[in-house]
């Protein structure tokens, strides 16, 4: 643990643990020098790390798993304790590797919008059983619905769509519209423009990993009491 010796640098600590997997001295420097450089502390790499940021430390432990050059890490809630920028810096730190390295990865975290960004598969388990393992791609396909975002009075638009028969609903400043063929694109647009808008977003939506796991409503619910 990089708490138990905050005196050390980076480079004496990952090269201490890299002689411990079997690489020799002189490789174990060699290959210290490359890892901190990474994941982003070659500058930092002789300044104690009593001194680093959460962040920071988050870093070492990376390098510490991969200065031996493994076939698979396992990451338990790596983005733990970060700020929201120290986050992302380590969420794109972590696909980098995973893509540039080949290196197999499997993460565990509670934030679902983490394993949506990193991951390209799930493996879902519930008191020690597999609930599902399923490709990212198929979890988070696209759906039917278009959201768009426009500069100026968003409600003209919707009313404008409804008299031509388009289901729209409104989130926030967005308009949900419901996609049944390309022809929606070109009535979007056209009504945009004949209404003097400005178009700042048109995109289809894709699904999201909370919606598996929000609460289903029970049919009890959804019919009510019965008299």
């Amino acid at each position: 643990s990089t708490t138990a010796c905050p005196r050390t640098s980076p480079t004496e600590f990952v090269a201490h643990m890299a002689q411990i997997s079997g690489l020799p001295r002189a490789a174990a420097r060699e290959r210290t020098a490359e890892t901190l450089r990474h994941v982003g502390l070659f500058e930092e790499r002789y300044r104690e790390m009593r001194g680093y940021s959460t962040g920071m430390k988050q870093r070492v432990k990376l390098a510490q798993a991969l200065v031996h050059d493994p076939r698979l890490m396992l990451l338990d809630e790596p983005t733990n304790g970060l700020d929201p920028e120290g986050r992302d810096e380590m969420l794109r730190l972590i696909r980098r590797i995973g893509t540039e390295f080949g290196i197999a990865m499997i993460l565990s975290s509670h934030l679902l919008s983490e394993i949506e960004r990193v991951c390209d598969h799930l493996v879902e388990i519930e008191d020690g059983r597999l609930v599902r393992s399923v490709p990212m791609t198929v979890l988070t396909a696209p759906t039917h619905v278009l959201t768009v975002e426009v500069d100026g009075d968003g409600d003209r638009l919707a009313d404008r769509l409804r008299e031509q028969g388009v289901a729209v609903s409104t989130s926030g400043r967005f308009l949900l519209v419901q996609k049944e063929d390309d022809a929606l694109l070109d009535l979007i647009r056209d009504s945009v423009v004949d209404l003097g808008l400005g178009l700042v977003r048109l995109e289809r939506g894709r699904r999201r990993l909370e919606e598996l796991f929000q609460p289903q409503p029970s049919l009890e619910a959804e019919e009510g009491p019965r008299g």
